[in-house]
C-alpha cells in the first residue's frame, strides 16, 4: 500500500465516519421539551384565557416539532459541510502540488476535490444554511413571544381578551414568516441542474 493509497481510505474514512452523526439526526424526529411553566399554570389568566392558550399550544406542537426537526437537520448538514469543504479547500492546492506518477495520487486529489463540490452544490441548491436560519429563527421567536406573554401580558394589552388576541395574532405573523422562507428557499428544477457539476449530464 502506498502513501497515497492510505491518504485516500482515510480522507474516505473520515468522511464517512464524521457523516454518521449528521446521518442520524437526518433520519430521526426531534421531540419537543416541556420548556418551564405552561399557561395552564400561569396566574395571569382566567380558566376560559388558559384553556384558548393551551388550545392553541397543542395545534401548534406539530409545527413546533417540525421547525425543531427542520432546524436541527439543517444545521447538522450546514456544519459538516462547512468543516469539510474548508478542509478540503485547505488540502486541495497542496495535493495538486504533491501530485506523483501514482495513479492514486491523482485518484486522491480528485476524491477530495469532488467531495468538496458535491457538499457545495448540495447546500446551494437546498439553501441549506437559509433554511436553518428560517426554522431556527421561527422557533425561537415563538418561544420568545410565549416567554413575553407568560411573564408580562400587560405588554399585548389592558384586557384579557386583548392580550390574547394580540398573542395569537403575533403567533399566525410568525408562522406566515416561517412558511414564506420555507417556499421560498425550495430549491427549482432549474437551480438544481445548474449546480450539478459539469459533465454529470445523461
Amino acid at each position: 500500500m502506498t502513501g497515497w493509497t492510505f491518504a485516500l481510505l482515510a480522507y474516505l474514512a473520515a468522511a464517512v465516519g464524521t457523516f454518521g452523526p449528521v446521518y442520524r439526526i437526518l433520519r430521526r424526529k426531534v421531540e419537543l421539551h416541556p420548556g418551564g411553566p405552561s399557561f395552564s399554570e400561569s396566574p395571569h389568566f382566567s380558566e376560559h384565557g388558559k384553556l384558548l392558550l393551551a388550545q392553541n399550544f397543542e395545534r401548534l406542537r406539530g409545527t413546533l416539532g417540525f421547525w425543531k426537526t427542520q432546524a436541527q437537520r439543517y444545521k447538522a448538514f450546514h456544519t459538516y459541510s462547512l468543516i469539510w469543504v474548508t478542509v478540503s479547500t485547505v488540502t486541495v492546492p497542496f495535493l495538486a502540488q504533491a501530485i506523483s506518477d501514482d495513479v492514486w495520487s491523482k485518484w486522491t486529489v480528485s476524491t477530495v476535490g469532488a467531495h468538496a463540490a458535491l457538499l457545495l452544490a448540495l447546500s446551494r441548491s437546498f439553501r441549506v444554511e437559509s433554511n436553518y436560519k428560517a426554522f431556527r429563527q421561527g422557533e425561537s421567536d415563538f418561544y420568545d413571544l410565549n416567554r413575553r406573554l407568560l411573564d408580562r401580558p400587560q405588554r399585548f394589552g389592558t384586557t384579557e381578551d386583548d392580550q390574547i388576541a394580540a398573542y395569537l395574532e403575533q403567533v399566525d405573523i410568525i408562522r406566515r414568516i416561517v412558511r414564506s422562507a420555507e417556499t421560498d428557499n425550495l430549491p427549482s428544477i432549474e437551480e438544481v441542474s445548474k449546480s450539478r457539476p459539469s459533465g454529470s449530464e445523461t
